[in-house]
């Protein structure tokens, strides 16, 4: 299955984690990303501790875990490449409102990640990107 299509169909809870410049790290949970093509995620990312700390560090890992029994799912390791501010395309990405944690949309941005590495969520195995 292609990650586009994984993260589109497949249920899950998902988490960010992100460390500053000087190290400290964070971790919160986050919307599956967007695909955008086989080397490149997105995600809508709030002005919050998390988007601050990868505009001062660009490394992340977004940790995927399936819903159901056992420990299915996905580690992707990520560098930041861009961001835009453009309200439009954050209201064209977003799956669906969020009923908890209600960002102010005006400080929103479309956070752009390379893949640099894909493992499951355990285990050594590491997936070829792009397939």
């Amino acid at each position: 299955m292609e990650l586009g299509e994984y993260f589109e169909n497949t249920e899950g809870l998902g988490i960010l984690a992100t460390a500053d410049a000087e190290g400290n790290v964070n971790a919160a949970i986050y919307a599956r990303p967007h695909v955008i093509d086989e080397v490149t995620v997105a995600l809508i990312m709030a002005e919050g501790l998390s988007y601050r700390n990868v505009s001062g560090n660009p490394k992340a890992t977004y940790l995927f875990v399936e819903k159901g029994p056992g420990y299915k799912g996905k580690r992707l390791y990520l560098t930041k490449t861009g961001e835009e501010s453009d309200q439009q395309l954050i209201e064209s990405m977003r799956r669906r409102q969020s009923k908890g944690y209600q960002a102010d949309k005006a400080k929103s941005r479309v956070v752009y990640f390379r893949l640099d590495k894909i493992r499951a969520l355990v285990g050594d195995d590491v997936e070829q990107i792009g397939r």
